[in-house]
């Protein structure tokens, strides 16, 4: 949390808390501006803030200056007493400055919608998030009918973003209908796409706003119990989580009179084991039970026999932290972003071999080519790009014929593609796709749950027929062994873990095929 207002006027200096700003050693950078200050008796406040995503520039340090924010970064600790010197407590030129923080092109040409507080607010005060919007939301749907919320919410156009895109109202509006005498909202947390870390970053910069979100959810469809469940890789998310939800309780936010208005609502966070498995709904549900996460066949939906057999809503984190938006602007203004079918914004993410990796919130429609080059800057290496990855680790492998392609789920799915939870992980011209498409059958191999034959077995299958096509062994043979054996696993699994990682093998084949056709002699060159 940030440190406490004094009587007189201080320097304000934001530091991230974001995991991703420790990792490069923010915790470092905070103590050495304050063991700076103390030295030259300069009194400020340091704010521990969530990240602006600009992941490239950590450790971000803004000062707070009569302009605006001003931006300094990525700043080790060693670099301190050089800011100093130079006086950027006041805005002062440094190799190290962006200018204002709000100016930063990365930044600017963003559209922030549920990202709107991130890097901005102290995450723990319930005071930053009520002056920067917090709880409006919640407060319209207190005065709301429960099918009135879900109304909204579905002319809003919000789909799930956690990868299938199912509209949210609909989901919704089958809960509500559902007799039961108790009803859960559950929110997946559980992120485990390579390349992604929207939902990390939301809850621990602004972990105020999925709860609100969930607390909405609960009043739509007459829940009085749920539950965030996280990774247990995520131990800042889980820490921040759950002071946010003391917080809420004490300030009435959560409890049994949500405000004096009859509404109750209690939440919790439950720690999954890592399993990328629980990134499906049922899977998640099957842990929360204290069971082995192992999907469930469908029907019946979860919808209607979900946590403990009770309708239950799952969505994800992108998905509940947009719904307080929604309420407070309105189905219509939030409608007004995006195309076609595809509305509102996503966090895109941008990793892999990308110059400037982090988080670009935009209106459905932007295309690969401007992510990966106007706000991407192409690779890190400066070699050119030959391949992205979108929608994780189970997406499809794509080449830059494809980069005008928009950012659209029917776009997408006509390519056989799909935009999933917004990763797009980027590769240069050295990479090997014979060796990526191979990569996807040997994660599947290591997630799968186990419960159906044609993702257990044949996830195993593919990685020995792939290991035949790379080294050059009966090619053409094994490749069509390898088309048959995707066919069964699509067709085949109970879920979509081995149902869809045939799409990057598939993918891979497709758009570069020369990576599987090499002759023995080429490989043993290698």
């Amino acid at each position: 949390m940030s440190e406490p207002l004094h009587t007189v006027a201080l320097h304000t200096i934001y530091v991230p808390r974001d995991a991703a700003a420790l990792s490069v050693g923010a915790d470092e950078t905070a103590a050495t501006i304050r063991a700076e200050a103390t030295k030259r008796g300069i009194p400020l406040r340091i704010v521990r803030n969530g990240s602006r995503g600009m992941l490239w520039l950590e450790t971000l340090v803004e000062v707070e200056t009569p302009e605006g924010r001003v931006a300094y970064g990525p700043v080790m600790a060693e670099d301190v007493a050089g800011l100093f010197d130079a006086g950027f407590l006041e805005g002062g030129d440094h190799a190290l400055a962006h200018g204002l923080t709000e100016k930063i092109p990365y930044f600017a040409k963003q559209e922030r919608l549920t990202f709107a507080r991130c890097g901005i607010i102290d995450p723990l005060s319930v005071e930053d998030y009520r002056l920067h919007g917090g709880f409006r939301g919640l407060e319209r749907a207190l005065a709301m009918t429960p099918a009135e919320i879900v109304t909204e919410v579905t002319e809003s156009g919000l789909r799930g973003r956690g990868g299938a895109g199912f509209p949210t109202g609909i989901k919704w509006n089958t809960v509500l209908n559902a007799k039961a005498d108790q009803k859960y909202i559950c929110c997946n947390a559980d992120e485990g796409d390579s390349g992604t870390f929207a939902d990390r970053m939301i809850m621990e910069g602004d972990p105020f706003c999925l709860i609100e979100g969930m607390t909405i959810a609960a009043i739509a469809v007459g829940a009085t119990e749920g539950y965030i469940y996280i990774r247990s890789e995520y131990p800042h998310a889980v820490a921040t989580m759950r002071e946010a939800i003391r917080l809420a309780y004490d300030e009435k936010w959560l409890g049994d009179e949500i405000h004096g208005t009859g509404h109750r609502f209690h939440l919790d966070v439950r720690v999954g084991a890592g399993a990328y498995i629980c990134g499906e709904e049922t899977s998640m549900l099957e842990s929360l039970e204290g069971k082995r996460g192992t999907v469930r066949a469908k029907p019946p939906l979860p919808a209607l026999e979900g946590l403990f057999g009770k309708p239950t809503v799952v969505n994800n984190v992108l998905s509940l932290t947009s719904v307080p938006i929604i309420l407070d602007k309105g189905a219509d203004c939030y409608r007004d972003f995006g195309v076609g079918r595809s509305r509102g914004t996503l966090a895109f993410q941008l990793a892999g071999n990308i110059k400037h990796g982090g988080i670009v919130e935009k209106a459905f429609g932007v295309t690969l080519h401007e992510l990966l080059y106007e706000f991407g800057g192409g690779t890190i290496t400066g070699r050119p790009i030959r391949a992205v990855q979108a929608g994780g680790p189970l997406g499809a492998y794509l080449p830059p014929s494809l980069f005008d392609l928009p950012k659209d789920y029917e776009a997408f799915a006509a390519v056989e593609a799909m935009v999933g939870h917004g990763g797009i992980v980027v590769f240069d011209d050295s990479v090997d796709m014979a060796r990526q498409a191979r990569f996807a059958m040997e994660f599947c191999a290591a997630e799968s749950c186990g419960k159906c034959t044609p993702c257990r077995i044949g996830a195993v299958r593919g990685v020995e027929v792939m290991d035949r096509i790379i080294a050059g062994e009966r090619v053409a043979a094994n490749i069509t062994l390898l088309n048959d054996l995707c066919e069964v696993m699509t067709d085949g699994s109970l879920c979509a873990m081995g149902g869809m990682t045939p799409i990057p093998v598939r993918s891979a084949l497709k758009h570069f095929p020369e990576d599987f056709t090499r002759s023995p002699a080429a490989v043993a060159a290698e």
